[in-house]
């Protein structure tokens, strides 16, 4: 009797576990369906005509044309606008996680008295919002009379991502142990020495962290590069894609071009980066 009691309860327990399973898979499959199919819908309608596109939005193309790309590509001038996303995002991440791990290093480790003043005043800047900076930094960059150049929209950008990055960065170097810090103080190294060898080799989580939401932002930013320059030839990406939502309203098979074209580096960058961008999301999370 026991030993069928102890099958029972053994059989349940597995119909258990096979069923939580089961029920996991489904909401993660559903999950996945709910991103995946959005850009699947987008790909697939930027291969047709505008006219096709309004007789059967959900199915194939049935006559797929490259002609949305070639005349998105022209009309949003993205031979001019690609260059500058990628100038503003690679000089903005580099800058952020340099700046960011640099002073995360002297708010977790080298105590002072002002130390956490300074670090409440980044911190706060998290609270800030883009509308409530717009008109400050526009008339701040007409001031200083670097309206409408890269530095203006350098500035800004490595400027709006320091708060979030001192933040992480102070709280992961403050898991590091001090004794680490202390032990090469005493055998004479100085600070940027312990930072160069001890903090950025084990801060690498962190900075990989840092990387993935500042390229994320960077490149899809449009509020504040819009009021920064006026040039065609300084404007990014997402500006050059906004003009299909006024004089080219209605020519869908375009602007589903253009948007995709805005978005492949974005999945470029998380296919080529997966692993890493695992990798560092997970070890790079924040203890409370």
């Amino acid at each position: 009797m026991k030993t069928e009691a102890n099958v029972r309860v053994r059989a349940r327990g597995l119909l258990g576990s096979a069923l939580a399973k089961a029920a996991a898979y489904l909401v993660m499959g559903t999950f996945t369906l709910m991103t995946v199919y959005p850009l699947f819908w987008l790909t697939m309608n930027s291969f047709k005509t505008t006219r096709e596109f309004q007789v059967n939005m959900l199915g194939l193309p049935m006559d797929p044309t490259l002609e949305n790309f070639r005349m998105a590509w022209e009309f949003g001038e993205f031979s001019k606008l690609f260059p500058n996303s990628f100038i503003y995002t690679i000089g903005t991440t580099a800058l952020v996680i340099a700046l960011s791990v640099l002073a995360g290093f002297a708010f977790a480790k080298i105590p002072r008295r002002v130390t956490k003043w300074i670090y409440g005043s980044f911190v706060v800047g998290i609270l800030l919002t883009i509308n409530t900076l717009m008109i400050p930094l526009f008339i701040e960059v007409t001031i200083l009379g670097i309206y409408n150049t890269r530095l203006a929209v350098l500035l800004v950008y490595v400027g709006a991502g320091l708060p979030i990055g001192i933040y992480l960065s102070t709280e992961y170097i403050r898991g590091i142990p001090t004794a680490l810090v202390e032990s090469a103080r005493i055998d004479g190294a100085g600070y940027f020495t312990i930072f160069r060898r001890i903090i950025l080799p084990m801060a690498a989580p962190v900075a990989t962290t840092l990387a993935i939401l500042q390229i994320c932002s960077t490149w899809n930013e449009f509020a504040l590069i819009n009021i920064l320059v006026s040039k065609t030839e300084l404007k990014s990406l997402p500006l050059g894609i906004f003009k299909f939502s006024s004089s080219l309203s209605t020519d869908y098979g375009k602007q589903f071009a253009a948007l995709v074209i805005g978005m492949a580096p974005m999945l470029l960058f998380y296919v080529a980066f997966r692993k890493q961008i695992t990798r560092g999301v997970a070890a790079g999370a924040v203890k409370g």
